[in-house]
Parts: C-alpha cells; structure tokens; sequence
C-alpha cells in the first residue's frame, strides 16, 4: 500500500505538468518515431563512422606536426629555437581542424608508386632524414602510420619508396606549397574480413596527409603520412559501453511511448469500459477524467458524464412520472370499479336518479381518463420534440390562432406585439400550443381578461402573459412545472400543462419563467431569434 500511494502522489505532482495531447499527436508522435527508427540508426552509423575517420585524421595531422617539428629543428641551419614566452601572444597557438567528410569529400583513387626522380636528392633533407629514421620508426611501430619524408622536390629521402618522385601527387603539391592537405585514397590492399564490413563507407579508404617541413620561412622538406582509418565494427565493439547506453535510451524511449499511450489512450478506455458496465447495471460512481488523457478522451469522458447525469435524471423522473401516474389512473379507476360494483350489487333497487348519479360518476371518471391519456401523449411528443433546423416562424399567425380559440364572452385577451418583433426559430405548433395553455389555466383559474405582448430583448423574443386573475399561490410556485401539480383538479385540470409548454420550448432552445406580478399571473416565454 505504501508503493501504491507514493505512485499516487508522485502521479499528483506530475499531472499539473502534463501536456495536453490530442489522440492524433499521441499516435503521430509513435508512428513518426517507428519510422524514423531506420533513419535514426543510419544517421548514427554514418555519423559515428565519420568521427572515427576524422580521430585518424587527428591523429595524422598530430604525429606529422611532431615529426615535421622535429626535422624542422635538425636541419642544417636553422635558426635557434625561441623559447615560449611566459605569456603567449594571441596567435601563438594555431590548432588545425580536420578536413574529411566523408559524405562529402571526394575519394581519389589509389596512391601511385613514385616516378623514377630526374635529379639526386637534396644533401641536406637526406643528412635530416638519417637522423630522425630512428625517431620515425619508433613512432610507426605505435601509430601504425605508413610515413615518408621527401626533400623540397618531392623526392623520397626516408621510408618506403625512398629515392622516387612523389611531387606528382596533389596533397604532396600542396604542401611544397607551404600548407598541409589530408585527402582520401582507395586502399587497395583492403580484403573484407567481417561479413557486415559492407555497411562501412571506410572500410576500403587510406588517409594520407602531406605535412610541410619549414625552416626559417621556407619549405625544406615534406612528410607524407598514410593509414587506414579505425574499423567501424571494432570502433563499434571499443565503444560498446556508450551503444548500450543509446540502446537503453531508445529502449526507454519505446517505454515512454508506450507509457503515454497507456496513460493516454488504453487505460482510459478500459476505465470507461468498466464504468459504462456499471451504469448499465445500474450502479453509480462515473470515474473522474484522467488529467493524463488525451484531449479526446478527456471529451469522452465529459460526454459520458453527461450521459450518465441525463440517464440518472431520466431514470428518475420515469420513476416518479410512473408514481404519479399510477396515482392519477387509480383514482379515476377506483371511482369506475366502485361504482359499476354498487351497480352489479344494488342496480334492481336503486331508484333510477341514483342510477343515473353511478353513471354520470362512471361517465366522469372515464372522461378524466381519456384526458390524462390525451395529455399524457402530448407531454410524450413534447418530451422527444427535437429542434427543427432553419424554421422561421412570424409571431402573429400563431398568436392571433392561440386567442381566438380562447376567447369567450366572460374572458377576453388582449395582442400587444410589436411590428419589428423578428420571427423566432421555433415551429408555429409551439407557439400556438404554449399560448393556448397559457391562457386556458388563465380562463380556469376565473380571470377575466389576459394580455399577450411580445418585444425583441437583445437576441432573444420574449412574450409575457398576463391575466387578472388570482394568481398563483406563494406554496404553490417551487411545484407549478411539475407533472400533475395542479389546483383545478375539479375543473378538469390535469396539471400537465406547463410542463408540455416547458417541453416543447426546451425543444427549441427556449425556457418559460413565472414572474412575480402582485396580483395575477404573469409567465415569461423566451424564444430564440430566427437566423435570416
């Protein structure tokens, strides 16, 4: 439980920090990874082969300025060497770069063997050249480099191919000219050893460098410097350490992929799955949304959280509409059971007026029934209303439809609507069906006149209704929308008036409101502006 909850808090503290993905960027994310897994490698390969070859190249360009310098300071004539200065001047340092690319660079083919020279070799480099041979063979026997020192005409003095003509090549040109040069040749004593040696773009080269050999501002000689760079596969094995440990950042890269989809996409998923499981069976407990999840998950899980908010509304009011229901049929049905029971009893000693009574009550009851099943219906269509694309409906038509089939000698209505009132974007049938009961509990509840104005208010068309009736009770204005509340149950009222006129406008994107009037009832009716 302890690693359980110190997982939790440490999923607390990251979860302010986490991104805000969409599923889209989450899957892009891992397919653009998969595929550039190939390129990654390559890239890597190639970039790790070329460091090998420029380390060779380091490493050329090191020993050819060692022996160059030591060459420089034995020949015949020299100036005397300057100490180094306490405090070196800017410039007293002069580190070279490397050269080779080899994406870039060109590979020239194999290095020749030397001319036949034309002139003897210059005294000089060949008095320098025996003197430092010790010094050169001592070195190649570490490096493994292939050196030959050439005098200022490019005529070998020392090592292989002494007494030739290498003034022809372009790197050893180069540096008669007073600059050294690298190149790359091909290696024309390469065999493959290793099976996969192919995949190695300098498996088959030699790097060569030419290094001058100044004296007192002028080149005395040249030193021509060849080796094959490292091998990849051998570079690969010496630094296996550092490819295991990109293994493991790949590797650890695959996790968190992994773990952000988990995180994102499946464990979210899962959850859900088990909680619509539960919602289904009737069980509570919709599971709060992941902060991990991914922008459309997280919308999954407010629409289902909606879902399951309108079905537990839904589930509830089914229950408490069957309630009602059942104790608005019971009544009327008792009446009609009693009474055909005392007629089936008693019918041959009843008088004929107290006959006439059980059928008139019969008669009622029956007629109450069909009534609540009539209403019941309409609340049933107003409940699966939808909202009806484009409509633009002109208050007048409806308006004037509603008050004449209300008017009576003992109520009269009066139209106040405005000539720029908009039509609004809700069917006519509901305008007229709204009004109608409006004014129908107005005429039940014993007013004598009513009102029906309409004014535009912002975006939205408002119509009042009023009457000078009694009004509604202060007790009675927290259940007046609730199905079956209803103070005229004697009169015939049903007490599912409001509610069918509450239905059909939230149809419609409207809403009806009671106002406080003082004396009288006063209903607001909102309803959305037609767009034209």
């Amino acid at each position: 439980m302890t690693a359980r909850r110190l997982i939790e808090g440490l999923k607390d503290v990251v979860a302010p920090f986490w991104p805000k993905l969409r599923l889209r960027v989450i899957l892009f994310g891992v397919l653009l990874f998969a595929a550039a897994m190939p390129a990654i490698g390559a890239i890597s390969l190639r970039v790790f082969e070329n460091t090998l070859v420029r380390q060779t190249e380091a490493e050329l360009v090191a020993q050819g300025a060692a022996l160059a310098a030591v060459a420089s300071v034995d020949w015949p004539g020299a100036p005397a060497p300057i100490p180094r200065p306490v405090k070196p001047p800017d410039g007293y340092y002069r580190p070279e770069s490397t050269t080779i690319d080899l994406s870039r660079g060109p590979v020239l083919g194999e290095r020749p063997p030397p001319r036949r020279a034309r002139r003897a070799a210059d005294p000089e480099a060949v008095a320098v050249a025996g003197e430092i041979t010790p010094i050169i063979d001592r070195t190649v026997r570490t490096t493994l480099a292939s050196a030959v020192m050439l005098d200022r005409h490019g005529i070998a003095v020392a090592g292989p191919g002494r007494g030739g003509d290498f003034s022809g090549l372009p790197e050893v040109r180069t540096a008669l000219n007073g600059r050294p040069r690298t190149v790359l040749r091909v290696n024309g004593d390469y065999r493959p050893l290793y099976r996969f040696e192919w995949l190695s773009m300098a498996s088959g080269i030699r790097l060569h460098h030419a290094r001058p050999i100044v004296v007192g501002g002028q080149v005395k000689g040249v030193l021509l410097l060849s080796r094959s760079p490292r091998a990849l596969f051998r570079g690969l094995y010496e630094d296996r350490g550092k490819w295991a440990l990109a293994a493991a950042v790949i590797l650890g890269a695959l996790v968190i992929m992994a773990g952000l989809i988990a995180r994102g996409v499946t464990g979210p998923i899962l959850t859900l799955s088990a909680a619509s499981k539960r919602v289904a069976r009737g069980m509570e407990g919709v599971p709060r949304t992941p902060r991990t999840a991914a922008i459309e998950i997280r919308d999954l899980y407010a629409d289902f959280r909606a879902m399951a908010e309108a079905i537990d509304r839904r589930s509830g009011y089914l229950r408490d509409f069957a309630a009602a229901v059942s104790h608005e049929f019971k009544t009327p049905l008792a009446g009609i059971t009693g009474a055909v029971e005392l007629l089936q009893d008693h019918y041959e000693t009843m008088s004929a007026d107290e006959r006439k009574r059980f059928l008139d009550n019969i008669a009622g009851d029956s007629e109450r029934l069909s009534q609540l099943v009539t209403r019941l219906l309409d609340l049933a269509r107003a409940d699966m209303a939808t909202p009806e694309a484009g409509v633009a409906t002109d208050l007048a038509e409806p308006v004037r439809r509603a008050v004449d089939g209300q008017v009576r000698a003992d109520f009269a209505v009066e139209v106040d609507v405005a000539r720029d009132v908009p039509p609004v974007a809700a069917p006519a049938t509901t305008v007229e069906s709204v009004l109608t009961i409006l004014l129908q509990n107005a005429r039940q509840a014993g007013a004598r006149r009513a009102n029906v104005s309409a004014a535009l208010d912002g975006g939205e068309v408002v119509l009042t209704v009023t009457d000078d009736g009694p009004g509604v009770p202060e007790a009675d204005r927290e259940r007046l929308f609730e199905p079956f509340f209803t103070s005229h149950r004697a009169t015939g009222g049903t007490g599912l008036g409001l509610p069918i006129a509450r239905s059909l406008l939230a149809a419609s994107r409207g809403h009806i409101d009671l106002l406080d009037n003082g004396a009288g009832a006063a209903f607001r009716v909102t309803l959305p502006r037609a767009d034209l």
